[in-house]
């Protein structure tokens, strides 16, 4: 493999000097502090019901890293930093395409400095059409294809039809190399391969990072900046050729304009915070999306139509306050800060305040962290009473409702080519639980 201290050079043997290659070796000075043995982010193998997860570390470890060892005073500008860096590819979670930063229990793992964005790769769509392919010929739940893989290969097996036998031929030479290789080495290299395309083709809405162009951007950003002309040096947008007329100076932004500028970039940051799948979008999932929810809560919590059922079920056996206060705190994080206060006092009286019309059950240590938290509210204040509620529903509520004969019907519809109802949010949800359900 490619080792990480080869990276920025061309093809001449100089190093590359590029505002992106400057950027990687930063984000990679970082990301060898965080393997660091010492003083790096513990990495370790957790034990799974019937299998091991190897080489893993949970999200809220990063955060907690950036915050100690970066001075970063803020966890929300740690998760940012974070969230770019998983936007790259260093390290990626393990079980979902969509690279970003939870400051949760969510399980990650390093990338290999093969895959990284600085070896400059540039993958060709022949490389993904292998890829896929051989993802098809391993027999294993974690390797199926999302659905817009699914897609992307019918349209590349369309596109080389003459040359497919080739193709098929590569795929089936790598799925032998694979099958000779260590269970738990082959576990972490399908998982690395995996990440590395999630970042060259990544999910449908999302951001192929290794295409932006950052000197592009910060220019875009900051357009007064020094730039050269035929008349030497300009310093300033004002400055002019002896033959052209000046540039007029331009008036500052009036507030009206800077709030539709705001409510602009703000409409983006949540399109980017989303990155949801148009597939995963779609209120008809197919067999494969359904099955997904088995394979995890989170698999189920991530998809609109699986929340909506899973809330449904728990509505049926009267008990949908864990995943209502759940989703209630999921909504808060993304409340502007002036709601902040108001939507806290909300949460509480309606989940956890004496006589509350949906009390949920909490330990006596999370409930009182929870009641002095609340005396100064942030978006924050109820994340020990959720990591509490997730637990609870993750070893109670959520395999109940994959072993209920309602998942089961909906599994065996969408086998046999039938429609799955879409139930209508139960009469008691709020409009924030409504608004919340439907795009977390």
């Amino acid at each position: 493999m490619a080792q990480g201290n080869n990276y920025g050079q061309s093809s001449n043997g100089v190093a590359d000097e590029s505002p992106n290659m400057l950027v990687y070796r930063k984000m990679e000075d970082v990301i060898a502090r965080m393997q660091d043995e010492k003083n790096g982010i513990p990495i370790r193998t957790v034990k799974s019901f019937l299998s091991k997860i190897p080489s893993v570390f949970s999200g809220s470890d990063i955060v907690q890293w950036l915050t100690k060892n970066l001075s970063i005073e803020d966890p929300v500008e740690a998760l940012h930093l974070g969230t770019l860096m998983a936007a790259h590819g260093y390290f990626f979670p393990i079980s979902d395409h969509v690279l970003t930063l939870k400051d949760d229990g969510t399980f990650y793992r390093f990338q290999t400095p093969y895959f990284w964005p600085s070896n400059c790769w540039e993958p060709e769509n022949t490389d993904y059409a292998v890829y896929l392919c051989k993802r098809t010929m391993q027999n294993k739940a974690r390797l199926e294809l999302a659905d817009y893989e699914a897609e992307s290969l019918a349209r590349l097996q369309r596109a080389f039809a003459r040359k497919w036998e080739f193709i098929f031929m590569q795929a089936e030479a790598q799925a032998k190399v694979d099958k000779k290789r260590d269970k738990i080495e082959r576990k972490i290299l399908d998982s690395q391969e995996r990440a590395f395309w999630d970042v060259h083709r990544p999910v449908p809405g999302c951001v192929n990072t290794t295409e932006v162009d950052i000197k592009k951007s910060s220019r875009m950003r900051n357009p007064h900046k020094t730039r050269k002309s035929v008349y030497g040096l300009q310093n300033d947008i004002r400055s002019h050729s002896p033959t052209h007329t000046p540039v007029p100076e331009t008036k500052p932004p009036t507030e009206d304009e800077l709030h539709r500028e705001i409510k602009h970039w703000q409409m983006q940051l949540d399109r980017h915070r989303l990155k949801m799948s148009k597939v995963a979008e779609s209120k008809e999932p197919g067999q494969q999306r359904v099955k997904r929810w088995g394979f995890g809560m989170d698999e189920a919590l991530k998809d609109p139509v699986g929340r909506e059922q899973f809330l449904k079920f728990l509505e049926s056996e009267f008990s949908s306050e864990n995943l209502r206060f759940w989703l209630a705190v999921e909504d808060l994080k993304k409340r502007p800060i002036r709601e902040v206060p108001a939507r806290v006092q909300e949460i509480w009286q309606e989940f956890l305040a004496p006589g509350a019309p949906s009390a949920i059950n909490l330990d006596s240590k999370s409930y009182d962290k929870t009641t002095q938290n609340v005396k100064d509210p942030g978006r924050y204040t109820f994340e020990d009473a959720q990591e509490h509620i997730y637990k609870l529903m993750k070893s109670d509520s959520y395999p109940r409702f994959i072993r209920s004969s309602a998942y089961q019907e909906l599994l065996q519809a969408k086998k046999k080519g039938r429609n799955i109802p879409i139930f209508p949010c139960h009469k008691n949800c709020t409009p924030t639980l409504r608004a919340s359900t439907n795009l977390l």
